[in-house]
C-alpha cells in the first residue's frame, strides 16, 4: 500500500463510531493494547441518534467485559416491562435485572470516549470509496489500514460498496421517535400491539430527568405509511403521549431475519450494517456491541478476518437468529402473538426467555414453547 496518500498504515480503520465501532475499538486495543485504530465518522459527537434509548440489561454484560463500567449509573433502573396486545392481553413483570433508558447521545459518545481513551484515534470523515488490495484496504484513495470494519449503520456505505444482496421487505423495519413531557409509569418499559396485516407496535419509555421516548414501528416494509400515518397510530395506541413535532425522526431498521453477509477477506461488518436488529423487538445495541467485539477480534487477523467473523457470529449468534426468526414470523399471527403474551403473563419461565430473546441472544426454552402453544390451542382461557 505504498501508493497511499498517508504515510500511516492504520492496523484497523473501523467506519462508524457508534456502539458496534466503538465496541470494535474496545476490544482490538483490549487484546493488542497499542495498535494503530482509526475511527471515522460523519458526525461529531455528542450526537443524536433515531432509537427507543433503551439499555438491556443484557448490554452492561458487554461492557463489563470490554473494561466499560459506570454508564448504568447515570441512569435511573426501569425494574419492570409491560406488554398489551391488540386484544388487549397483558403481562407485566418485574424484570430479572432492570433495564435502563439512557439517551444515544448520552450512551454512544460514552462509548467513544472510553475509545478514544484507551487509544483509537477519532477522525470526522465520511467514507465514500473502498479498494481492496492484496495487502490492506484503501479508503478514499488516502486511509490506508490493514483491515476495515464497516459499522456504519443501516445505511451502510461499506455494506454497499461491497454490493451486499439487498433485504427483502419482510426483513427491513421503519419506526420514528420523539420525546413527550408525559411519561406512562416511570417504572416501566411499555409496548402497546398495534393490530394490522404486519407486526407493529409502539413504545413509551421513562428517560431520566422526566418525559419519556415514544416511538412507533413496522416490521414488515410492505406494511409503512407516511409520517402522518404513524403519528396517528401511536396516538391510537398511546393517547396524551403525543411527541413534540421538533423531536420525531424516522429510522431503518435492518432486521436479522434478511440475508446474512459477511464476505472473506480485509473487510468486516458489525452492527446494523451486518443487518443485527432483533427483528422481534428491533432492539440493536446488544447485537451492536456483541458483533462489534466480535469484528474488532477477528480484525486483528489480516486477510483470514472475514472468515474468522464469519465463523464466530454464527458460533455466537445462530441460534438465537434461528429462534428468533422463527417466533417473528409465528408472532405475525395476532392469536399467536395474544398466546405468547398470555402465557408470559402467567409463567415467569416464558416472561423470561421472552425478555432474553427480545433483549439479548436468548432462545426458547422447549417448556416455554408448550406453555404458548398450550395458550393458543387452549383458546387463552
Amino acid at each position: 500500500m505504498d501508493d497511499a496518500a498517508e504515510d500511516v498504515i492504520h492496523d484497523v480503520a473501523i467506519v462508524g463510531a457508534g456502539p458496534a465501532g466503538s465496541a470494535a475499538a474496545l476490544r482490538l486495543l483490549q487484546l493488542r493494547p497499542g495498535a494503530r485504530v482509526l475511527m471515522l465518522d460523519a458526525a461529531t459527537f455528542p450526537r443524536d441518534k433515531t432509537c427507543g434509548d433503551g439499555i438491556a440489561a443484557h448490554v452492561f454484560d458487554l461492557l463489563d467485559a470490554l473494561g466499560v463500567s459506570g454508564l448504568a449509573e447515570g441512569a435511573p433502573a426501569v425494574p419492570r416491562l409491560r406488554f398489551r396486545t391488540a386484544t388487549g392481553r397483558t403481562a407485566e413483570r418485574t424484570c430479572a435485572r432492570p433495564n435502563r433508558v439512557i439517551r444515544r447521545e448520552v450512551f454512544d459518545a460514552a462509548l467513544v470516549d472510553a475509545a478514544v481513551a484507551r487509544g483509537a484515534v477519532l477522525r470526522r470523515h465520511r467514507v465514500r470509496t473502498l479498494e481492496v488490495r492484496s495487502d490492506g484496504v484503501v479508503l478514499d484513495g488516502a486511509i490506508a489500514a490493514r483491515t476495515v470494519i464497516g459499522a456504519d449503520g443501516a445505511n451502510s456505505t461499506v455494506r454497499r460498496l461491497l454490493c451486499a444482496p439487498a433485504a427483502p421487505p419482510r426483513s427491513s423495519a421503519l419506526a420514528i421517535r420523539g420525546y413527550t413531557p408525559s411519561v406512562l409509569d416511570p417504572e416501566a418499559l411499555v409496548i402497546e400491539f398495534a393490530d394490522g396485516p404486519y407486526p407493529a407496535y409502539a413504545w413509551s419509555f421513562p428517560v431520566a430527568g422526566g418525559g419519556a421516548n415514544v416511538g412507533y414501528g413496522v416490521f414488515d416494509r410492505r406494511g409503512v405509511g407516511n409520517l402522518q400515518e404513524f403519528l396517528a397510530a401511536l396516538r391510537r395506541l398511546l393517547p396524551g403521549q403525543d411527541p413534540d413535532p421538533m423531536t420525531v425522526r424516522g429510522h431503518h431498521l435492518p432486521l436479522s431475519t434478511g440475508p446474512r453477509f459477511h464476505p472473506d477477506g480485509r473487510v468486516l461488518l458489525a452492527g446494523d450494517a451486518a443487518s443485527m436488529v432483533n427483528p422481534l423487538t428491533g432492539e440493536g445495541i446488544f447485537d451492536a456491541v456483541a458483533s462489534g467485539a466480535l469484528a474488532g477480534r477477528a480484525a486483528l487477523s489480516g486477510a483470514a478476518a472475514g472468515a474468522l467473523h464469519r465463523r464466530a457470529m454464527r458460533r455466537c449468534f445462530g441460534r438465537h437468529h434461528l429462534h428468533s426468526g422463527v417466533m417473528a414470523r409465528l408472532t405475525a399471527d395476532s392469536r399467536f402473538l395474544d398466546a405468547a403474551v398470555v402465557a408470559a403473563g402467567r409463567h415467569r419461565s416464558v416472561f423470561d426467555a421472552a425478555v432474553d430473546l427480545g433483549l439479548g441472544r436468548g432462545t426458547v426454552p422447549p417448556g416455554a414453547l408448550a406453555r404458548v402453544v398450550g395458550a393458543y390451542l387452549g383458546g387463552l382461557a
